[in-house]
């Protein structure tokens, strides 16, 4: 069993995040992990990410607040305990247009 409490999950930063807060959970400099990782993204108002793909399945999972996620043709509002698959290869952007923070899970293959 491997633990991490939230105070001292490791903050990371990837390119294209504007105004978010990131934490890795499980997996990577946060533990062993053999098929996942988790992160905790804390979203500000106004605050997202770039239209990007990636090479792996994403999966998220908003906690608080309200997140538009958009592939680039089409876009949802997504509210606390929605969730949203993106495929490898799926372009996205994350987008938080409210005046309230976010939160949301990211799952992705370690």
């Amino acid at each position: 069993m491997h633990v991490v409490r939230f105070e001292s999950a490791p903050a990371y930063d990837a390119l294209g995040h504007d105004r978010m807060r990131m934490s890795r959970l499980q997996g990577r400099e946060a533990g062993p992990s053999d098929t996942v990782w988790l992160g905790l993204s804390r979203i500000d108002p106004g605050g997202g990410t770039t239209l990007d793909a990636s090479g792996v399945e994403k999966m998220y999972v908003v906690l608080e607040g309200e997140v538009v996620i958009s592939n680039g043709e089409e876009e949802a509002t997504l509210r606390p305990w929605d969730s949203v698959r993106i495929a490898p290869g799926e372009k996205r952007a994350l987008a938080n247009r409210t005046g309230q923070p976010a939160a949301i899970l990211l799952a992705m293959p370690a």
